[in-house]
């Protein structure tokens, strides 16, 4: 990927699609197709089509999906699983046909079993039971990957995949119900304080392990694999940090940035979902990539972040 090429980032004001649209534009990108829902929505294989003919892009980074915490996906799941279907099935096949020189589709870890080994080996897909509560976003991921294997079969495209953990940081979402654990307790916390809350609740009972990359570094990843990784020896690959912790020990450290001092309940009576997810990424690491930003310092940024986003005198965004 060179500074001039065309690169359409698709989801380019989410979470992963801004980080990617930061990264690009520090290595001096300056031919960078960005389109919102409003003007593309990427769920019409119509509109899909007649954007890739008129743009043409030479590289696609597919960042764009819906996506939510626990509670979010188990209580849509047909609208997890059709929308995905929707915005991966569109944008693959036009970009197959339009000669797109290289994709990234970007998947999540959730395509693994729920009790799959530890730390999860790419060797692991379709081994095992998926986790209920994001089964169907699961399968939705899993489908993307395995598109990408047909169509570099079928067609000779160069179509990749890449697995991150759970992603935080900038541009994350902190609606409590559809956000995921991380900025949820930001939000929690901050209004904990702000309002001198003798406690704050979280969901579920602390004890799950989970393993978290801070965004930034999932775009250089991103960055990393399309000039590095060809999709062997399977077409897709981990990314993470390479460490885990309960989510009991990851409230105190959030509680300790944002600054609350009251106590932590727990509502158990929300599901965990997997009890521990930690991958393996033995593979990325060997070509070259490995994180660079420690967890209290990727916390620290998103905090700054959400802080600064807020309405003046206003406790929480939007």
């Amino acid at each position: 990927m060179k500074p001039n090429d065309s690169v359409f980032v698709a989801g380019h004001r989410g979470l992963v699609g801004s980080a990617l649209v930061r990264a690009l534009r520090r290595r001096g990108s300056s031919n960078l197709v960005l389109r919102t829902r409003q003007e593309l929505d990427l769920r019409d294989k119509r509109a899909v089509r007649e954007f890739f003919e008129s743009e043409r892009p030479k590289f696609v980074l597919l960042a764009a999906a819906r996506v939510g915490g626990i509670v979010a996906n188990d209580n849509s799941p047909a609208d997890f699983l059709r929308e995905n279907l929707e915005i991966q099935n569109n944008v693959l096949d036009a970009a197959r046909a339009c000669g797109v020189t290289k994709l990234l589709f970007l998947g999540s870890s959730c395509i693994y079993p729920k009790f799959a080994p530890q730390p999860i080996p790419e060797e692991a897909l379709l081994t095992g039971h998926l986790e209920p509560t994001n089964e169907a976003y699961a399968i939705a991921k899993i489908a993307g990957v395995l598109a990408c294997r047909a169509y570099n079969r079928q067609y000779g495209t160069r179509f990749i995949a890449l697995m991150p953990p759970n992603l935080y940081g900038p541009e994350d979402n902190f609606q409590l119900v559809t956000a995921h654990v991380l900025p949820a307790m930001i939000r929690k916390y901050h209004e904990g304080k702000q309002l001198d809350l003798p406690e704050v609740e979280l969901w579920g009972t602390g004890k799950p392990r989970r393993e978290f990359l801070f965004v930034d570094d999932l775009a250089e990843a991103c960055l990393f694999a399309m000039n590095h990784f060809e999709g062997t020896p399977d077409v897709f690959v981990n990314a993470g940090a390479g460490c885990d912790m309960s989510i009991g020990e990851l409230s105190e450290v959030v509680a300790d940035v944002v600054g609350y001092r009251g106590r932590t309940t727990w509502n158990t009576s929300v599901p965990d979902g997997t009890p521990r997810k930690l991958l393996d990424t033995s593979r990325l690491n060997a070509l070259g990539w490995t994180a660079q930003t420690s967890l209290r310092d990727g916390i620290e940024a998103t905090y700054r972040w959400f802080v600064e986003s807020l309405p003046r005198g206003g406790v929480t965004r939007r």
